[in-house]
């Protein structure tokens, strides 16, 4: 399914303030909340913002060798969820990268495909068992700082 990064939200925890970054999908009333972290909820909302520091982070160090190659950044697919003995979950995903020679796929973490995701404007999906099972009401973050009240970009 068809997916938008909603927000990047912190969201207060037992230990702590955590980052979220909420995928919605058209037509679904739920948000899929995605747990990361600060340095990666902060690239994100970066790359919405379309904000240059002068000099390249990692995200935009990454793009420019893949486009330096002649690739391009096709899509991000948040594909699973691995569930952890401390009944947790972890989700995985894939870069779809379009290149000279071949089309590639690239196993990634779910914020750092977001993050680049965010710079090129790449189409984001979500398996819909994933969203199913992960999804939760977006009432349930209205009331979350957006990231950039948290940490100066």
């Amino acid at each position: 399914m068809h997916a938008h990064i909603d927000a990047v939200r912190v969201a207060g925890t037992p230990s702590g303030p955590v980052p979220v970054v909420l995928l919605a999908s058209d037509g679904e009333p739920d948000l899929l909340p995605i747990f990361i972290g600060f340095n990666e909820a902060t690239a994100i909302a970066r790359g919405l913002d379309a904000i240059d520091i002068g000099r390249p982070l990692t995200h935009d160090l990454l793009l420019d060798v893949v486009e330096e190659l002649g690739g391009r950044v096709d899509r991000v697919v948040v594909d699973a969820i691995e569930e952890s003995d401390e009944g947790g979950g972890t989700y995985t995903a894939n870069l779809h990268l379009d290149t000279p020679r071949a089309d590639a796929v690239i196993d990634a973490r779910p914020s750092d495909s977001l993050a680049l995701a965010a710079r090129t404007g790449a189409d984001i999906e979500v398996d819909p068992s994933v969203f199913d099972e992960g999804g939760r009401p977006r009432e349930t973050f209205e009331e979350l700082q957006d990231i950039r009240e948290v940490d100066e970009l």
